[in-house]
């Protein structure tokens, strides 16, 4: 037990959502066994908690009135989101987006101007990543003498109810390759979207764990952010994936 030392400074808990908490489908998803008491027993003992997801699928009010219908006493405060983070970087550099998100996302950007565009950003759209939607986001792209893609997370796939979905990463990749650009990711595992929920945690990285189902966004960016990170056999992780990423 000597190399687990370093778990008495640990101070505060990163969380992954789905896949960690939940599993989510297209009713609304189910529970992973023991999680909302796990949920509760951090809470009881005393270590700090932060949910750091890259959910944009829903605005972080209904996304945790679902998750406290599940069981799970959470609450708005406790969820670090790429939206949000998004609309601080939109305002910053006063960039005007053209949405390719979720419809149920698109209350997040209200206060954002959105005429004329200078800028796409991403999210995981679900049904809205058609052909069309995706070839209008190009065009304006493409037609941009400094063209700007934000990412809302890279995510190659997650696990539904009913299987493996492709993940917002698959259409990044595709605008990126038919564009030449490079796009910015806002959400895991971008090492600024780490550093604003250690921040909202209120813990520095040596004192804080992510704990997540994704090797890459979860494990691989809170590392590269200076934190330990925990992988769990639950959601999208299998050993086939694993052995994908050895190679």
């Amino acid at each position: 037990m000597a190399g687990w030392g370093w778990a008495r400074a640990v101070r505060g808990l990163l969380l992954d959502v789905s896949g960690v908490l939940y599993d989510s489908g297209a009713d609304g998803g189910v529970p992973i066994a023991g999680s909302a008491e796990a949920v509760r027993r951090i809470k009881a003992s005393g270590l700090k908690l932060q949910l750091c997801t890259n959910e944009t699928q829903a605005t972080r009010e209904n996304f945790v009135r679902k998750l406290r219908a599940m069981g799970f006493d959470v609450s708005v405060a406790e969820v670090t989101a790429p939206a949000p983070a998004a609309c601080r970087l939109l305002k910053e550099r006063g960039l005007r987006p053209h949405l390719l998100v979720h419809d149920d996302l698109i209350p997040e950007f209200a206060e954002i101007d959105k005429t004329n565009p200078n800028c796409v950003v991403l999210g995981d759209a679900a049904e809205n990543f058609t052909y069309a939607n995706l070839n209008k986001a190009f065009q304006l792209l493409i037609e941009m003498e400094k063209p700007v893609l934000i990412s809302l997370g890279k995510g190659r796939y997650y696990k539904e109810t009913d299987g493996l979905k492709l993940d917002v990463g698959a259409y990044m990749k595709a605008l990126e390759y038919a564009c030449d650009i490079q796009a910015e990711v806002v959400g895991k595992p971008a090492k600024r979207f780490f550093e604003s929920a250690l921040a909202e945690l209120g813990v520095p990285p040596e004192q804080a764990i992510m704990i997540g189902d994704d090797i890459v966004s979860d494990v691989g960016g809170a590392q590269q952010c200076g934190m330990r990170a925990l992988q769990v056999r639950t959601g999208k992780y299998s050993f086939f994936h694993f052995q994908i990423l050895r190679l």
